[in-house]
């Protein structure tokens, strides 16, 4: 399995885990999800597309680097 962590700075409460959860985990080929308040970052397992994923992390609302 692959793994693509991505900092995403503006993570800052449950709100935003459950949030950037949600939207990555409809990613087509995500099985895994970890939202790390803090180091700020998303770890995403699984065979993923990394454009489809910055773009469901775009649409919940955060940008990630």
């Amino acid at each position: 399995m692959n793994q693509l962590v991505l900092s995403v700075p503006d993570i800052s409460c449950g709100h935003c885990v459950n949030a950037i959860t949600g939207s990555v985990g409809e990613v087509p080929g995500v099985s895994a999800v970890d939202v790390d308040l803090t180091t700020k970052t998303v770890t995403v397992t699984g065979a993923a597309d990394p454009s489809a994923v910055r773009s469901a992390i775009a649409e919940a609302g955060y940008e990630a680097a």
